[in-house]
């Protein structure tokens, strides 16, 4: 007698969707079996977010069907989702940081009593929850207090007191440390042990290759291919995403630095006041900065920016001193700053690739002194879209329509519209695809070689390593040393980093 297998807890046959000039999904399959930890993966406009999207209720698609346990459903709302089971938790978590944990748990769902909302029981239900992902908080504290780490554990618990069978996580890990994200792992490795399914969406493979049961791929929509366990590497991955070999990924070439653009002396912060920064960045060099997290790497950029005041010392860019009490002051002498947190810093999500890039050079381009040029505006979008191929249907797309690789792209267009001498960049490929990031790799590197100086925060080991022609190393605030090209290691990074300060 021949035993019919048991369907996948989860199936999507044929999903397609659609948006204003863009394809984000066509004819896509996914299947989720029980107790599976299912890695999602492919480029920034791939059709990852768009499917994930679909079933957890936020969008409907356009064609195809989900199946849970083999039978047909239509999941019409975020709420028939949770119903289902299925539960996703955003890159940007959700909780309502002047709420306590307990009522965040529970928030829109209350249990009442007599008409009243049941404190108790949210205490005792959340605790129960709590425990599952290994939480040690009251249900009293306010989320706005914990960690990221500890408030992304909260967002789980919320799940899993609907009764979670499927959690999607997307880059659940991109704002945590090291420390954190550990203990992440063990939480969906104990939820993988007692029957969960997890969709695990991330651009860092390292974590895919150590946490997947199989991985999914997606490129330009589609589906591009499927790696089981025992398939799963960082080349296999690398070349089902961007659908060629890439090789040399930090493409570095020889070339002698210039003179010195931008030098900062005895310069504090008003983050870190006590602490003293000095150093130089010289034209054609990229120059790192390393640290952990609350090293005051990004506070130091938005000192250099004139987004906060300097609380002392001196600023030089091409050996003259500047005042830099605006971001303003920052931009009339030829810096340029790409912030960390693109969406809420870098862009206007809801304007246009074209206003967007021109957002920049309003002053530069007014004609008579008070109108804006449109013909400078389209110039100028059409040039940096050309030059940093930015994928998007024309110059008057709406920027949240891009996926986050051409997003950070026209924040970068932004600014090399204005032609910089000094190019800042805090975390310039975070939340970044493996092609997306190789691109932005090479443009620094042309920049380097045009004569531009580039200084960058970033808190990937590989992209320091790889790409800094020197490193300077931050701890609580201080520059604990300095690393030319050849003395880069990990090592040497984290010793740095740690607070162990340089001979030199």
């Amino acid at each position: 007698m021949t035993t019919v297998p048991e369907p996948p807890l989860l199936s999507v046959r044929h999903a397609g969707k659609r948006f204003p000039g863009v394809r984000a999904l066509h004819d896509v399959d996914l299947t989720l079996h029980t107790g599976e930890v299912l890695a999602v993966i492919g480029e920034n406009g791939a059709g990852k977010s768009t499917l994930m999207k679909i079933l957890a209720g936020v969008q409907m698609p356009d064609e195809g069907e989900v199946r849970l346990n083999g039978a047909p459903v239509v999941i019409d709302s975020v709420h028939t989702a949770l119903e289902h089971g299925i539960a996703l938790i955003h890159q940007e978590l959700n909780l309502s940081g002047n709420l306590d944990v307990g009522a965040n748990i529970f928030l829109g769902r209350e249990p009442r009593r007599f008409g009243l909302i049941d404190k108790p029981r949210i205490r005792e239900e959340s605790r129960r929850v709590l425990d599952l992902v290994g939480l040690d908080v009251s249900p009293d504290t306010i989320a706005g207090t914990l960690s990221l780490g500890r408030q992304q554990l909260v967002e789980i618990a919320k799940a899993l007191s609907v009764d979670a069978r499927v959690l999607i996580m997307d880059e659940p890990t991109s704002s945590l440390s090291q420390g954190e994200a550990e203990r992440l792992f063990e939480v969906i490795r104990d939820l993988r042990s007692r029957g969960v399914s997890l969709i695990y969406i991330s651009h860092r493979l390292g974590e895919v290759q150590e946490l997947a049961d199989r991985v999914c791929v997606l490129r330009d929509g589609e589906n591009a291919g499927e790696l089981s366990r025992d398939e799963i590497t960082h080349d296999a991955m690398v070349r089902l995403m961007v659908g060629r070999d890439v090789s040399q990924f930090y493409a570095r070439r020889p070339h002698t630095a210039g003179d010195v653009l931008l030098e900062a002396d005895r310069l504090r912060t008003p983050a870190y006041p006590e602490q003293e920064l000095s150093f130089q960045v010289r034209a054609g060099e990229i120059v790192g900065i390393a640290g952990l997290v609350g090293a005051g790497r990004t506070e130091l950029l938005r000192t250099l920016f004139g987004i906060d005041v300097a609380a002392g010392g001196e600023v030089r860019v091409a050996g003259r001193p500047v005042t830099l009490k605006h971001s303003r002051d920052a931009i009339d002498v030829g810096l340029a700053l790409v912030p960390e947190d693109r969406k809420a810093e870098g862009l206007v999500t809801e304007m246009s690739v074209r206003a967007n890039i021109s957002l920049a050079g309003l002053r530069r381009n007014r004609v008579l002194g008070l109108f804006r040029s449109a013909g400078a505006e389209q110039r100028d979008s059409e040039e940096m879209i050309g030059q940093l191929n930015i994928k998007t249907p024309s110059v008057e797309q709406i920027v949240r329509f891009l996926s986050g690789g051409n997003q950070q792209k026209v924040v970068l267009g932004k600014w090399l519209s204005m032609s910089p001498r000094v190019l800042l960049l805090d975390e310039p490929t975070r939340g970044i695809d493996v092609g997306a990031k190789q691109e932005i790799y090479t443009l620094m590197e042309t920049l380097a070689e045009q004569g531009v100086a580039v200084l960058f925060v970033s808190s990937e080991m590989e992209e320091i390593l790889g790409m800094s022609d020197r490193l300077l190393v931050m701890h609580e605030g201080r520059i604990t040393g300095e690393l030319s090209r050849d003395q880069l290691s990990e090592q040497a990074v984290m010793h740095l980093a740690t607070g162990e300060v340089s001979a030199a």
